[in-house]
């Protein structure tokens, strides 16, 4: 009768997790020394240009004197937030800017993800990377440029698509560029033409990174190409949707000022200005620095909140969030 001569199994010893080793500051700066050393010019450029200038903000507790200083200016508490806030003109810049901040929420935001999702769905490399190229480019124009060639569409004398409408429509000429209720659009559709394009970088990235499988697994499973966008390609690109909405929404009551400088004149200054504008009629052309900088301040927590509190919002609903 054979006897079974194998030695029984042995079982294997589970290794003992390695210790990191603990550093002393010294120590540690000494190991990671180039990379200390190459943080150190990111550092020193918020150090100088972000939070030195932050002092500045004392002014807005004070009546401010150039001459005076910051130590010599007298101090005056809450007063120019109270000018703000019970003024005339607070009501209207807080609605010209929270429904330039809404349109642009409905309209600008998910322009980028819609050509991105446009754009991964072509299968013709070369006309896919033309196509980029193309709605890449209205990014490198300054806003003087975007403002000239606004002008140059819907100006009443001579504006080529005013004209067109015109002899399309009949009636009398519309300035377009110098008429309030037409303001907001034109806004709306400077910032689509010139930031849609470079939005869709982030996206397409995120799509780049879409496990093909999944694509795969779906059409196995008989889904069409409506099946897989809706839960495969949204899905996979939807915590970069939340990380973008939450860094929009602290940007809400900041309107582009060189947009709107630009596109402002007498005829449509009731729409058009915003806090950035009345900031820059305050501080700069009637001196009154104190008033802009608390205006600039109360900006600066309104967007702090905002953030903080779509970030609560978008991990209550189950996302990620930004921190």
């Amino acid at each position: 009768m054979a006897t079974d001569l194998a030695p029984p199994p042995v079982k294997a010893v589970p290794r003992k997790p390695r210790r990191r080793e603990k550093l002393s500051l010294g120590a540690a700066l000494l190991r990671y020394r180039w990379l200390y050393l190459m943080l150190l010019p990111g550092l020193a450029y918020f150090a100088i240009f972000k939070f030195l200038p932050m002092y500045g903000l004392t002014i807005a507790f004070q009546d401010f004197v150039p001459f005076l200083g910051y130590s010599g200016s007298e101090w005056v508490g809450l007063a120019h937030f109270e000018d703000l806030f019970t003024g005339p003109d607070f009501g209207r810049l807080l609605g010209n800017t929270l429904i330039l901040a809404l349109l642009m929420i409905v309209f600008a935001f998910p322009a980028p993800i819609i050509v991105a999702l446009m754009l991964n769905e072509l299968r013709h490399n070369v006309l896919k990377r033309s196509i980029q190229s193309l709605v890449y480019i209205p990014h490198f124009l300054s806003w003087t440029i975007v403002a000239s060639l606004t002008y140059l569409l819907f100006s009443v004398d001579f504006g080529v698509i005013a004209n067109w409408i015109h002899g399309f429509l009949g009636g009398t000429k519309v300035d377009y560029v110098a008429q309030a209720e037409w303001f907001r659009p034109i806004i709306v559709m400077q910032t689509l033409w010139k930031s849609t394009g470079w939005g869709t970088i982030i996206y397409l990235a995120a799509l780049a990174g879409v496990n093909a499988d999944l694509y795969e697994a779906a059409r196995m499973d008989g889904a069409g190409r409506w099946r897989q966008f809706w839960h495969v390609t949204l899905p996979a690109i939807r915590p970069t949707i939340v990380v973008m909405a939450i860094l929009t929404s602290g940007n809400l009551l900041d309107a582009s000022f060189e947009q709107i400088w630009l596109m402002t004149n007498s005829l449509n200054r009731s729409t058009a200005d915003v806090f950035d504008t009345f900031v820059y009629y305050v501080g700069i052309t009637q001196g009154g620095y104190s008033y802009a900088t608390a205006v600039g301040l109360f900006k600066g927590v309104a967007g702090v909140v905002l953030i903080f509190g779509c970030n609560w919002l978008a991990k209550r609903l189950g996302q990620r969030g930004l921190f």
